[in-house]
């Protein structure tokens, strides 16, 4: 343990780079931490084969919390009401508050002495990341005197107006009376007992009520490994190669995309993977057979992550429809490979996207989105010359400032301010130029 690197005890219940989304973010974000702080991590007890794995010490480098004997009875009630896998997400999200209030009891009973007795500068919530689920424990590091952090918080994304029927497909019943979650115990003092809270969307911060602000840092919620992502697209040829890579759900849009590049794809201008599962795969492969696309349209199935990147590096561009895209890590993926990305202006993608690394439609009803995909795959398909440029400021821009490495630095800098070591709170921008 060195004197000039922080102590910082971290808070991730959710943390695995076997996985995807959050637990990925979780995993991702403490190591980069733990790299330039003296870290001790707190995990859950499915997380500790992969820690262990990973070469970490239980005791030295992390520690596991066991909340089987709530979470399992919880998961198994909110696998009945969610309406179907992979569905009814603000459901998932209501009930999880649950096992986490158990879990944060049984972290300040391990860990409660040590944080009074200052063992540690800063303890840092980074997952959950949905601003639904509260914390006991910046109240009692307040009372101790050490300065608690929560997030990247990101979630709540409204529902677009246009789009109810997706909604209701989505089984997303709570989510018309999702603000009740600001009654639950602990959402207002989680806010006013944290010594900074770090925002992960510009819809969360605007989300944030006004008088939390001052103490709130935009740092998105996703990144990237670099060393992750060594594959190169390659020089766009007749015809363009499109990628799109997700759950199959009905909010995610494959099925745009499928319909604004379908004359594309006929005139065999383009062909169009789609990467994934999920319940809408049916519903693909009859639009497939009715629109004619069977021979420029590969449906690939789920794939291991690592096969994904191999797929995405073949391709010249990501169309990217989804129209309630928390975070859209895949979208910082695509662009880390030099795959120009598409997406809809609405949640995570649209800060990622510039408009020289790519493009951004803006929310809309269905036949506007289609047809402003159309009119862009259709002008790259008559200029993939256009590509190449495109996609190397995407890569660019992506190894640039989204970079887990350059996110815990970020963080560092957070730390520095709550703890008087820097006279300014830290600005990176909204979002990040």
């Amino acid at each position: 343990m060195s004197k000039d690197r922080l102590r910082v005890l971290l808070i991730a219940q959710i943390a695995n780079p076997e996985w995807i989304s959050v637990p990925l973010v979780g995993w991702s974000q403490t190591r980069a931490i733990a790299n330039i702080a003296d870290a001790h991590i707190i995990t859950e007890l499915p997380n500790r084969e992969v820690f262990q794995r990973a070469g970490c010490v239980e005791g030295e480098y992390f520690t596991i919390i066991d909340t089987e004997p709530v979470r399992q009875p919880i998961e198994k009630l909110i696998s009945l009401l969610r309406g179907g896998e992979g569905k009814g997400w603000t459901t998932a999200m209501a009930f999880s508050v649950f096992p986490y209030y158990y879990f944060e009891r049984q972290v300040w009973r391990k860990f409660g002495k040590r944080i009074a007795n200052q063992e540690f500068d800063i303890v840092h919530r980074v997952t959950p990341l949905s601003p639904t689920i509260p914390s006991i424990l910046g109240g009692k590091c307040r009372q101790v005197g050490v300065p608690f952090i929560v997030g990247p918080l990101n979630g709540g994304l409204p529902w677009p107006k246009a789009f109810d029927t997706v909604r209701r497909q989505e089984k997303e019943w709570l989510s018309y009376v999702r603000d009740v979650y600001k009654l639950f115990p602990g959402y207002r003092s989680t806010r006013r007992d944290a010594a900074a809270i770090l925002v992960g969307s510009r819809n969360t911060w605007e989300q944030m009520p006004e008088q939390y602000r001052a103490k709130s840092v935009y740092i998105p919620e996703n990144a990237i490994d670099p060393q992750r992502y060594s594959l190169r697209s390659g020089v766009p040829q007749t015809p363009v190669k499109v990628a799109f890579v997700g759950r199959l759900v009905p909010y995610k849009g494959a099925d745009m995309l499928l319909e604004a590049a379908a004359p594309l794809i006929r005139d065999r201008l383009l062909t169009v993977e789609i990467i994934g599962d999920g319940p809408d795969m049916p519903r693909l492969q009859s639009l497939i057979a009715e629109e004619q696309l069977a021979d420029g349209v590969k449906l690939a199935g789920w794939l291991e992550h690592a096969q994904v990147q191999e797929r995405l590096a073949q391709a010249d561009i990501f169309g990217f429809p989804s129209i309630r895209e928390f975070g859209g890590a895949v979208v910082i993926e695509a662009m880390a490979m030099g795959v120009v990305p598409i997406v809809v202006d609405y949640g995570g993608p649209g800060e990622f996207v510039t408009p020289d690394t790519g493009y951004t439609v803006p929310i809309a009803p269905r036949t506007e989105i289609v047809r402003r995909f159309r009119e862009i795959l259709t002008d790259l398909a008559n200029n993939p010359s256009a590509i190449a440029p495109l996609g190397q400021r995407a890569r660019d821009r992506a190894l640039n400032l989204f970079t887990w490495d350059k996110k815990a630095q970020q963080t560092l800098e957070v730390y520095k301010w709550v703890l008087g070591q820097r006279p300014d709170k830290p600005d990176f921008g909204m979002p990040f130029f």
